[in-house]
């Protein structure tokens, strides 16, 4: 098929719908942006003729022909068949331009009139394909989109790759794709030009699985569901789109412990070799999908006696992988398990689950095989499951406790005890500990439609709650409905007034009320002899203290650290444990706060406790920022946003602190990015808390990128969500050094010195070292704007020996630079070498970069110094001279609203203020002010 330049693609082929191949579509896009050849291969189902396609539509504007072929399997044995899609609606146009002999083996072969063969007519039909190629490049720029190379008729390759190795410095550019299932793709080079970029195209990550099947519509399938999903597609989009679909189609769910039912469209594509199998062979593969982790050993106790020779058989045809290395018994691609699993009869699956119920040597997995070869209500079943359940949370896998807990209510009497109800609200509270918040909300709400029992009712009330997550705003109407079952139950009113004192930092951002919540709710748990909840009350209590700065903090902390503890409560991320490295790191008290949340992170992982970890890596990175371990610190971060996107938990605190991490050791647009996107997360969520650390983020990625005007709009920002939540204490967010150091650069000095003595007078009092050192730091940018030289020098250089010895290393090394950068503009000994060595200690690269930009531009422009606001503005307000700056660039009030994160509303009742304060009557008025105008 030939497609002239007004070719265009369907418009669900667009670059932007590419799912999950962002980094290699942008590589093959840089290749052919050069005049290069992409080759893209993997194996089938794997996205690689959605990319070409995608390509191709990128591609075909800026060509004047495009050439398309794609090669079937079925008509692969037919001579010169793609070279007839490539060139037959240009042939006529072409032909007259050839040399008789070339322009006759060409039209033979591609018309079938004649008998035109390579073996006759070979240096004539190559040479006229290389001249037809030559021709049509001539015109203009050409493109040939060639899928499926795998199948291309032999003829067709031959003289295509003959073609292809001469055209030299001709606009012609090649996409191709061919599958390749395991072999080597070199010799499909052979049909490329010599500079061609050949690209591999992997399985997607769990993360990437989602966003396609959200894309294509499948967006009601559990987290759990979609890691079942990823895990039997082996990350391959077509098979994890064929297994959405069906899932989605269907009514009926699997069992916990069941395989995902397979469409038939991907059972023939898989078993199609299963025909070959004996039916004793089939059979024993068939034991061998049930199985969690197959080995010869267990198929022998499962009564298979003939499973080596049946296993090798199966390897022969590709269906199990060998390795002499490894004992288990290992399928080529999960898809043909699951698929030889969901093509057997329930009874022959049940009587596969009833030997190996006895065969398997591991308890849980005795009971999951027991439970799936019963039928119906079975006690006995029931019990056995709940032990194995028990069994699964304490060796660390809640995700399995919760799949045998569902199980166990499956299998419990309507009058059992404990009931079928209250098993499922246990399997609900292991799948929250194991981050799968879809599963547990809708376990619980099916609970509710039912329970009667108040402590029932509360109990799954409280899963609803938890699995909101930072989104506390969205589950309000539960509080009066919980707050009614919990009746005068104190057991009850403290599990509610724990989830209120939640509330009032999230929703509200009022830190004074969450602290009343979290001790009323403490005492309750007292009262009612509820020491866990107790526990978790305490702790929260500390924290809200911790970062109000209230005299009580570190005596609520000895409190919730005292006995007896309750396990699970150690180890949480909001336990005790957790109140105390806060303090520890809040204190700079660096590396016993590293040790503290490093044995935190160790066991969590063990517990299997999601959430947990993600929060706990999250504060791993961040005290290695701290310490300046800027690319230990960026590791970690991303090892935390890859967990918390992949558990849908925490990913607003995770993209603030990658964010953070980024800007100082990696990318600062992508810090960027990450910042605006925890931001959103949590603007989304109504979450006020986390809503400041994003923007304190982004401010602080703004001024590393050099934009210190939008990092003040930021960090205005933090200051004013800070002031209105009660947070006093500068060591929680450690903003308030960037906030002046950015003041300073545009020209405000004097706002920031009130910041620092404001700030000053927190720290002193809390006994913040760290921040009084950065403080003192931007104090002494303060004094080198109004000319206090020899005064900024010496305060410069004491906040650096003071950050050193706290081991703050990236502080440190930001003051060294400050001072550099002092010195530079005066006479006297100068130079950025220990800026430098103390960022290349830190792996600060982009703070490097800002060093290298001083040295570049030379003393003279080493520092710039901003223009400052006019001062007829002096008399306004803090908010006030923003929106009357912003005016004065231009800016609508929508467009204010937006950079100072205000509404609208805001800004008008601003601007009033503004007219009524400087004696004038309109926007037009405050520009004439800034030309030095005054209307009349």
């Amino acid at each position: 098929m030939t497609v002239r330049r007004d070719f265009k693609e369907s418009a669900r082929y667009r670059p932007d719908l590419v799912i999950g191949r962002e980094e290699l579509f942008s590589d093959a896009r840089e290749q052919l942006a050069r005049g290069g050849s992409v080759l893209l291969h993997g194996p089938a189902g794997i996205g690689k003729s959605t990319v070409l396609r995608a390509l191709a539509a990128e591609n075909a504007g800026a060509a004047h022909t495009v050439l398309r072929c794609s090669a079937t399997e079925s008509e692969s044995h037919l001579p010169f068949l793609a070279l007839a899609d490539l060139f037959g609606l240009v042939l006529d146009e072409v032909a007259p331009r050839l040399p008789a002999a070339q322009r006759t083996a060409l039209e033979s072969a591609l018309t079938g009139r004649g008998e035109s063969t390579l073996q006759r007519d070979g240096l004539a039909l190559r040479l006229a394909v290389l001249s037809t190629l030559r021709a049509l490049a001539d015109e203009g720029p050409v493109l040939v989109v060639a899928d499926d190379l795998q199948w291309l008729d032999p003829a067709s390759a031959e003289l295509l790759g003959f073609a292809a190795r001469r055209l030299g410095d001709s606009p012609v550019r090649m996409v191709c794709a061919v599958r390749t299932d395991g072999e080597e793709y070199d010799r499909h080079l052979r049909a490329c030009p010599p500079d061609t970029l050949a690209v591999r195209l992997g399985p997607f990550s769990r993360t990437q699985v989602s966003a396609l099947l959200d894309h294509r519509g499948y967006t009601g399938l559990s987290r759990s569901t979609v890691r079942d999903i990823h895990r039997t597609s082996a990350g391959n989009p077509l098979f994890a789109l064929e297994l959405g679909r069906a899932l989605a189609e269907s009514s009926a769910r699997p069992r916990p412990g069941e395989p995902l039912p397979v469409p038939t469209s991907l059972r023939a594509l898989v078993l199609s070799r299963l025909e070959m199998l004996s039916d004793e062979a089939r059979r024993t593969l068939l034991v061998a999908s049930a199985g969690a982790r197959p080995t010869l050993a267990l198929l022998h106790a499962a009564g298979r006696d003939n499973a080596e020779a049946e296993t090798a058989q199966a390897a022969a045809l590709g269906l199990l992988a060998t390795d002499p290395e490894e004992p288990a018994v290992r399928f080529a691609h999960p898809l043909i398990s699951a698929a030889l699993y969901a093509e057997a009869p329930a009874q022959e699956r049940r009587a596969v689950h009833t030997a190996l119920s006895t065969a398997a040597s591991d308890p849980i997995e005795r009971a999951r095989h027991l439970a799936l070869a019963a039928n119906g209500a079975d006690p006995e079943v029931a019990a056995r499951l709940a032990e194995a359940a028990a069994l699964a949370r304490d060796r660390g896998a809640p995700s399995v406790a919760a799949s045998l807990g569902l199980l166990a209510a499956r299998h419990t009497p309507a009058e059992g005890e404990p009931g079928p109800d209250e098993r499922r609200l246990q399997a609900a509270e292991d799948a929250i500990t194991a981050g799968e918040v879809d599963l547990a909300r809708d376990i619980a709400r099916d609970v509710l439609t039912r329970a009667t029992v108040p402590a029932d009712r509360v109990r799954a009330w409280m899963v609803v709650i938890e699995a909101a997550g930072q989104a506390l705003g969205e589950v309000d109407a539960v509080f009066p409905q919980v707050l009614a079952d919990a009746g005068d139950d104190p057991r009850l009113l403290a599990l509610v007034h724990y989830q209120l004192a939640w509330r009032e930092v999230v929703v509200d951002g009022d830190f004074a009320k969450a602290r009343r919540e979290a001790a009323h709710a403490a005492e309750l748990a007292a009262r009612g002899g509820d020491r866990r909840t107790e526990l978790m009350a305490l702790a929260f209590q500390s924290s809200t203290e911790t970062l109000m700065g209230h005299p009580d903090a570190p005596r609520t902390i000895q409190r919730a650290l005292q006995e007896p503890q309750v396990p699970d409560v150690a180890s949480h991320h909001n336990g005790a444990a957790m109140s105390r490295f806060r303090w520890l790191l809040m204190s700079d008290q660096l590396p016993e706060a590293r040790t503290a949340i490093t044995a935190l992170l160790r066991e969590a992982r063990r517990r299997g406790m999601v959430e947990s970890e993600v929060h706990f890596s999250r504060l791993l990175a961040d005290t290695e920022l701290r310490h300046g371990h800027c690319g230990r610190a960026l590791d970690v971060a991303g090892e935390s946003l890859r967990l918390a996107r992949d558990s849908g938990i925490g990913e607003s605190a995770s993209a603030m602190l990658a964010s953070l991490a980024e800007a100082s050791g990696g990318d600062v647009d992508r810090a960027l990015a990450l910042a605006r996107e925890s931001a959103d997360h949590a603007e989304v969520d109504g979450d006020q808390l986390y809503l400041s650390l994003a923007l304190a983020a982004l401010g602080y990625a703004q001024l590393v990128a050099g934009d210190a005007q939008a990092a003040v709009r930021s960090l205005r920002r933090v200051r004013e969500l800070e002031h209105a939540m009660g947070i006093n204490d500068p060591a929680r967010g450690r903003w308030q050094g960037d906030l002046a150091e950015a003041l300073v650069r545009i020209g405000e000095p004097g706002e920031a010195q009130e910041l620092i003595n404001l700030t000053r007078v927190h720290a002193v009092r809390l006994n913040r070292a760290s921040v009084l050192a950065v403080l003192d730091r931007a104090e002494a940018l303060v004094r080198a704007a109004r000319g206090e030289h020899q005064a900024a020098l010496a305060q410069l250089s004491s906040a650096q020996d003071r950050l050193a010895k706290l081991g703050y290393g990236l502080e440190e090394a930001r003051a060294a630079f400050a001072l550099a950068r002092l010195r530079s503009r005066n006479p006297g000994p100068g130079g950025y070498e220990e800026a430098t060595r103390l960022f290349r200690r830190c792996r600060a690269l982009p703070w490097l970069r800002q060093v290298d930009k001083a040295v570049a531009a030379g003393p003279a422009e080493a520092e710039p110094v901003p223009a400052a606001t006019p001062a007829v503005l002096d008399g306004l307000a803090s908010m006030e001279r923003q929106v009357a700056a912003l005016v004065m660039e231009g800016a609508t009030n929508r467009e204010i609203a937006g950079r100072l994160f205000i509404s609208v509303k805001t800004v008008e009742a601003t601007l009033t203020r503004v007219y009524r304060k400087l004696g004038i009557r309109s926007r037009v008025d405050i520009v004439r002010l800034a030309a030095g105008r005054r209307s009349t």
